[in-house]
């Protein structure tokens, strides 16, 4: 049971992977051409953004989402603030932030 549990985590590990390599090649430069050309269509931005967030537990996908929310903040605060309680509801580990206060 040991081993098909080891099994398990490693794939589970190996996905993450995979999800983060692909949600990298395509949107990284998707939401950095966004930022780049000032484009301030809404649904683009925020299909970007929710893309990004479904793996943002990952540094440099957390970075991206986290460019892609600066400028979007330009555009629509109210609609960047949903973005980030979106992410922290799903990513933020509120035992870490309980120790840190």
């Amino acid at each position: 049971m040991d081993k098909e549990l080891h099994e398990l985590a490693k794939s589970l590990v190996n996905l993450q992977k995979e999800a983060v390599k692909r949600t990298l090649a395509y949107w990284k430069p998707e939401a950095e051409n966004i930022i780049i050309s000032k484009n301030k269509d809404i649904d683009r931005i925020e299909h970007t953004l929710d893309a990004l967030c479904e793996v943002a537990f990952d540094e440099e996908v957390l970075k991206v989402f986290k460019s892609l929310c600066r400028y979007y903040y330009t555009i629509d605060p109210l609609a960047t603030a949903e973005h980030v309680d979106i992410y922290r509801e799903m990513w933020d580990n509120e035992e870490e932030n309980d120790s840190e206060k």
